[in-house]
């Protein structure tokens, strides 16, 4: 019988740890995905809020970021730590942190084949599918009461 792995999720800056939210990020949505690289990081990083999951050991395993605007983006996942619960921490996460700064509603593009997830989450669909980065999306927004 194998024991749930131990992670820790922190905000943090794109300056401050650039590197290891690359890693994920290049992991899932480049490799895994066939996101061209020159789509998967942009402008928006800089002035993002980001939440990095990482194991005991300090290795980064999962990511998300959120913009100023309150969109929701970049959630990624490590594939050996799918399936534990640390992309609805990180989406949480995000959210919370969406709320915490006064944000009436998270928005996020979700990828189709996901639609599932953000929905058990209080996200619904906003929008008819569409192509983002050569995957099908579908706009989400979840109200936040702040208080």
């Amino acid at each position: 019988m194998s024991e749930r792995p131990q992670v820790r999720v922190r905000l943090v800056s794109w300056h401050e740890q650039a590197a290891s939210l690359s890693h994920v990020r290049e992991t899932v949505f480049v490799h895994e995905q066939g996101v061209p690289p020159e789509l998967e990081l942009d402008e928006h990083d800089a002035a993002a809020v980001h939440a990095l999951a990482e194991d005991t050991e300090g290795r980064p395993v999962g990511a998300g970021r959120l913009l100023p605007d309150g969109h929701i983006g970049r959630l990624a996942v490590l594939s050996e730590m799918r399936g534990l619960g640390l992309g609805r921490v990180l989406l949480d996460t995000l959210v919370d942190t969406a709320r915490q700064n006064g944000h009436e509603q998270a928005v996020l593009n979700a990828q189709v084949q996901a639609l599932d997830f953000y929905l058990r989450a209080g996200f619904i669909v906003s929008s008819e599918p569409f192509m983002e980065a050569g995957i099908e999306h579908q706009e989400m927004r979840k109200p936040l009461q702040n208080g």
